[in-house]
């Protein structure tokens, strides 16, 4: 099961594309209830948008970023474009999902 939801709409030549992934997105900051140590920090570090398969944004982020983030963004482009995102994070995880333009 993918843990980003894509939405993308074209409108005079502009696409918007709208995306929220589900991430715990700890900092490494916060203590354990139950243990009282420190939850490691595991959060996404780099998100790539294609575009029919042309990078046009790339995203570095730290621990500051909020659990689950959303992330909206505009380019030039068509309806029909496959538009695909992906996530990696510090741990080495990873996952993607491509959308076509409507």
């Amino acid at each position: 099961m993918s843990t980003i939801k894509i939405r993308a709409k074209e409108s005079k030549g502009a696409v918007t594309v709208k995306a929220l992934m589900k991430h715990p997105m700890e900092t490494g900051q916060r203590k354990d209830k139950k243990t009282g140590g420190k939850i490691p920090a595991h959060f996404i570090q780099e998100v790539v948008g294609k575009a029919n398969g042309d990078e046009v944004i790339t995203v570095h982020w730290g621990p500051a970023v909020s659990k689950n983030p959303y992330l909206t963004f505009v380019y030039s482009g068509s309806k029909g474009d496959k538009v695909e995102l992906k996530w990696t994070d510090n741990k080495g995880n990873t996952d993607s999902k491509i959308a076509e333009v409507k």
